[in-house]
């Protein structure tokens, strides 16, 4: 099964979803949807009690679902209930809530925009566009983002062409090219930005995203050139890319006289834009 995780939106909620290309459908946390309707504190308990229940009713639904890994609050992929639209529906029709239709109405939504999505790459790229502004993104940094998504897909495409494995190796080389520009591993980068379980790049200012692309945009042009054959080759062509962000952060850095390497979150970053727009609001009626 060729499959593609994401986030879905529902309500300003997470819903973690994986879309299989063969059988063209959508998988989503069985669990995710049980907080969401149920309101529980405790939704995988929650959805603990309600299997057992449908279990013992000879409910085929529950019987039917299957275990994929998803990335869960730790950060780590592990197994997780899954269901599709239809064995969905079944569920939910087992919770009492108010939110029951209009999430259906959701659900539905979903499968069929991932559907035209297929016919058109364009619309793949307005959904994302939409999310982030949801989610209050400014329109400058959502540019920035989407190419940063384009630059780092390039990458991956040409590590795989060099036979640098998924999982532990792309993280391996991404973290050499994070550490060489930035001064820090992921995992320090995201705890100095107080991140736990959320997109390191997602919580990115401009500035850090466009060094970021630059490291891995240089990492890909490198490695075409230099075309490694080892793993230990497309380390070296990590740190190469890396260093060619590191010494324009440096330069920049330099001129400004403070480091672009900041704590900011989306959080804070996106309190920091809406506070600057009501600033220029201020200024424009005086």
């Amino acid at each position: 099964m060729t499959q593609k995780q994401a986030i879905q939106l529902f309500e300003e909620r997470k819903v973690r979803t994986i879309w299989d290309d063969e059988q063209e459908k959508w998988y989503f946390s069985v669990i995710d949807v049980v907080g969401i309707l149920s309101g529980s504190d405790n939704p995988r308990n929650y959805w603990k009690v309600l299997k057992h229940r449908l279990v013992k009713e000879g409910n085929e639904t529950v019987t039917n679902c299957n275990q994929l890994k998803l990335r869960s609050e730790d950060g780590k992929m592990r197994l997780t209930d899954v269901a599709d639209t239809e064995q969905l529906f079944r569920i939910i029709q087992s919770i009492p809530s108010p939110k029951a239709e209009p999430f259906k109405l959701w659900m539905a939504q979903v499968a069929s925009n991932r559907i035209d999505q297929i016919q058109d790459p364009e619309l793949s790229i307005e959904q994302a566009m939409l999310d982030y502004k949801r989610l209050g993104y400014s329109d400058n940094w959502i540019n920035q983002r989407l190419k940063s998504i384009e630059v780092r897909k390039e990458l991956t495409d040409e590590w795989k062409r060099r036979g640098v494995e998924e999982g532990v190796q792309f993280a391996t080389l991404t973290d050499i090219i994070t550490q060489t520009w930035s001064g820090k591993t992921t995992k320090e980068y995201k705890r100095y930005k107080g991140l736990k379980k959320e997109n390191l790049r997602d919580n990115m200012t401009n500035t850090e995203l466009i060094l970021n692309m630059l490291a891995e945009s240089a990492t890909t042009d490198l490695s075409k050139e230099q075309k490694p054959e080892t793993f230990d080759e497309n380390m070296n062509v990590a740190h190469k890319g890396g260093k060619v962000a590191r010494s324009a952060r440096k330069e920049l850095e330099k001129q400004l006289g403070h480091s672009i390497v900041t704590p900011l979150n989306a959080k804070t970053y996106l309190n920091q834009i809406d506070k600057s727009d009501d600033e220029d609001a201020i200024d424009k009626d005086n």
